[in-house]
């Protein structure tokens, strides 16, 4: 709030100036071409004639505004005052009036300085009254809040509202000028739009909101000279305040209306008429920022929003100054926030958990080919705890005892996308899609076999002591959910059962720190310093053996765009927040669009989302599922599908991806305020609400095929003929498949005509992929069928004692 000037000519300097500067503005008024040259010199010497005159272009503070993807429908708004110009044209004709009555009724008869005001001023401040006078006109007091607001240290600003004689003279030697330049309504326009009307409000559109919720061409003369007689000074006269109510009161009635009677603006009905219009004793809150979104549900993704808008050095070279262009700059941000999808979402997600569980539901999505964020969305709202009602202490026990509050109901941390505190979760099995496209990348076909064991020794090294080392070794031996999962597997079958004794050796095929790096091209962005550590150095990353089950920390914005990607045809897409972006003067800004960069080959992303369509049971157009972890989703979303579901030790984490052309929603079952937590995650409650999402987006939407790769190579791979080895020794079996070139591992003991401990047959028998896995099945020999009173295959009962 600036203070208005008085006791400007209160001493013998302003005496002194005032006398030098009465033949400027004399020259002024009478010969306005001619006032700045000879006469201005005679009249006050050269001192007034070498002062600025030329106002530096500024602009002053707008608010910024959030749009979803509708373009319709505001989020919220950023602003540091809250402010927005309009044109005189969206401004009543009350509304001007009164600001000219309240503030220069000669504002039509002078040349920006109003000579017989600064001379009645000056009268009246040199004598006893203690009612002091101002003489600023609309025009100077224009000029004086350019000046601080095209400022460019706090000393400008000192200079351009400290209460001087210097200061007044320097506005109006700049006013002479704005008049020359500007036409009186341009004049009034740009002062109705930068003055200050207290409560957060500057400038009539804000003043307008704020008193009454209206538009300012929609004022009345009683609201328009009421907002216009708190220009000299909102505090005072703040008519939420018991005094400031009375003082504006008095000043509305009994000094502006008689005043636009006076200049024929008011007759004297209308007038009466104006003085019995309320005056509001409250205002309509002005929201700022995320925490006060038009919709609790809709704050996760403004906060994502304005994270993004943070971390892009196009609107500023530090957060400083991304911010004060955010909350300035007054744009019309139109992001991708899809309104129906975000509501769907959060109704799935209230249909399966309560705000109140401490376990969180949340749902992210975005568009494959774009990365467009369509929705975010959590079973928690959005804004500050209420300190009346506090979120109850963490449900880690040490946090809780050092006074930590938890994150529900109410939170403002960014739960889905990341940043601050937020690191990730580990998601499990959906990271062995990393494993399957490094594998591709490779050359190891989709139809690649790995037999898979109960447990596999790997050859990654891991302390003695840990619970999934080989006993007695510091070999890792993971095995699979539940047990049991041995059998021959391709990619396909592998995948739609989840077996992590495929993944675990396909990795060491591939190399650890190849499958770490294609989770990088995909956007895993490893916000724990020890998941970087490992990600950022390939040496460590080799011996990462545990990274394809999932054990680093991600989002589901994270992963869904990740698994968008493959979509994608291959494409990596950073995510954005951003349809558009407009300044005041309608023009589009670049930043935000898509920005797009190749993470892997088509072909090898249409082959990894062929095996991808196993786990939610759809049926793969270039190989066999065997089953499915989530195959209720196809059934419920009802077009072609792809995705993967991921638990991890213990079910801390649930995890269900899923997605089609269009969308990609990932859904994490978690409890973000202590992540060693001791309950089961339930995918009862997540992939629901993750297929049924998706199901809503994409329902009247046509059904799109996925691609199939163009060398079905990828496939299928170049395919060789097994030696026949039955009936051969072990060691004969061995060398003869190895000499073919393939790799041999021994299988579990079958049934045969063959003699017991020879070669049975292998698995897979005929022909398989070149250099791929063939299992040898030793011999049991045949069994032959007991005998006895029962008959063939009866058993024959306990023998008789001898001699008897």
């Amino acid at each position: 709030m600036r203070r208005r000037d008085h006791n400007i000519f209160a001493n013998a300097t302003s005496l002194l100036i005032c006398g030098l500067l009465a033949g400027v503005v004399v020259a002024a008024a009478a010969f306005p071409a001619a006032a700045m040259s000879g006469l201005a010199a005679k009249a006050g010497g050269e001192t007034f004639a070498q002062l600025p005159s030329e106002l530096k272009d500024f602009s002053s503070p707008q608010i910024t505004r959030i749009y979803a993807s509708d373009n319709k429908t505001q989020i919220s708004q950023f602003y540091d005052e809250f402010r927005s110009d309009v044109p005189l044209k969206d401004i009543s004709k009350p509304m001007r009036d009164a600001m000219v009555a309240a503030e220069d009724r000669e504002f039509y008869n002078h040349n920006g300085v109003d000579l017989k005001g600064v001379a009645r001023a000056f009268v009246n401040n040199s004598g006893k009254s203690e009612s002091k006078q101002g003489a600023s006109t609309i025009t100077m007091q224009y000029v004086r809040m350019s000046l601080a607001y095209s400022a460019t240290n706090p000393q400008e600003v000192v200079d351009a509202t400290k209460d001087t004689p210097k200061r007044k003279i320097t506005e109006m030697k700049y006013a002479l000028q704005v008049e020359k330049e500007l036409s009186k309504d341009q004049i009034l326009e740009r002062y109705l739009n930068i003055a200050p009307f207290g409560n957060q409000a500057y400038g009539v559109f804000a003043a307008s909101q704020v008193y009454f919720n209206k538009k300012p061409k929609d004022l009345t003369a009683g609201q328009a000279a009421m907002l216009a007689g708190m220009v000299k000074a909102p505090t005072s006269f703040n008519p939420t305040t018991k005094g400031g109510y009375e003082q504006i009161k008095q000043r509305r009635d009994n000094y502006i209306i008689p005043a636009m009677v006076e200049m024929g603006s008011l007759t004297a009905a209308q007038a009466d008429k104006a003085k019995k219009e309320a005056i509001p004793r409250q205002v309509k809150p002005v929201g700022n920022g995320c925490v006060s979104v038009a919709n609790n549900n809709w704050g996760f993704f403004c906060d994502y929003f304005y994270r993004w808008w943070m971390s892009q050095e196009a609107f500023g070279a530090t957060p400083y100054d991304r911010e004060r262009r955010l909350k300035s700059g007054g744009y019309r941000i139109t992001t991708t926030m899809d309104l129906g999808a975000q509501a769907d979402a959060r109704k799935r997600i209230g249909d399966k958990i309560s705000d109140k569980n401490k376990n969180a539901l949340l749902l992210a999505a975005t568009e494959p080919g774009t990365g467009k964020v369509r929705l975010l969305a959590a079973n928690r709202k959005y804004k500050l705890p209420d300190p009346a009602h506090p979120n109850p202490l963490s449900s880690d026990k040490k946090k809780a005892k050092a006074g930590v509050r938890a994150t529900y109901p109410n939170t403002t941390n960014p739960l889905l996308s990341g940043g601050g505190d937020i690191s990730g979760y580990q998601a499990g099995s959906v990271f062995k899609i990393f494993t399957i496209i490094a594998a591709l990348e490779k050359g190891y076909p989709l139809a690649y076999p790995i037999r898979a064991e109960k447990r596999y020794k790997s050859g990654y090294i891991i302390s003695r002591s840990n619970d999934s080392a080989c006993p007695g070794t510091h070999f890792w031996c993971p095995s699979n959910s539940g047990g049991g999962g041995e059998g021959l597997y391709d990619m396909h079958s592998a995948f739609a059962k989840s077996i992590n004794t495929y993944f675990v050796p396909l990795e060491e095929k591939v190399g650890a720190e190849n499958v770490v790096a294609v989770a990088k091209r995909f956007g895993v962005q490893f916000r724990v310093k020890q998941d970087a550590d490992f990600a950022n150095d390939p040496v460590a990353a080799n011996q990462w053996g545990a990274f394809t089950l999932g054990v680093s920390a991600s989002t589901p914005l994270d992963m869904a765009n990740a698994y968008a990607t493959l979509a994608g045809d291959g494409m990596y897409c950073e995510p954005t927040p951003i349809e558009r972006i407009t300044t005041q003067d309608g023009d589009k800004l670049d930043v935000g669009k898509p920005r797009c960069i190749r993470a892997t080959s088509k072909d090898v992303a249409r082959a990894a989302l062929d095996a991808a369509r196993c786990p939610v049971g759809d049926s793969a157009q270039m190989g066999r599922c065997g089953g499915a972890t989530a195959r209720a989703t196809k059934a419920t979303v009802k077009h072609p599908v792809f995705g993967k579901t991921g638990t991890t030790d213990a079910d801390k984490t649930a995890a269900l991806i899923a997605g089609t052309t269009s969308l990609v929603v990932a859904g994490y079952l978690v409890n973000p305020d202590w992540p060693d937590h001791r309950d089961r995650m339930s995918h009862d409650i997540v992939n629901p609400a993750v297929y049924q999402t998706l199901a809503d987006f994409m329902k009247g939407k046509p059904k799109e095929q996925f691609k199939e790769p163009e060398n079905r190579k990828i496939a299928y791979g170049d395919q060789k003929s097994i030696p026949n080895v039955t009936c051969d020794s072990i060691d004969d079996a061995r060398s003869r498949i190895e000499g073919a070139g393939f790799e041999v591992s021994i299988g579990s003991a079958i049934e045969s005509d063959c003699p017991a401990g020879t070669a049975a047959g292998t698995d897979p028998d005929g022909r398989t992929i070149k250099g791929g896995f063939v299992s040898i099945r030793p011999s049991k020999g045949k069994t032959q069928p007991p005998t006895g009173p029962g008959g063939p295959g009866q058993p024959s009962g306990p023998p008789k004692p001898p001699g008897r």
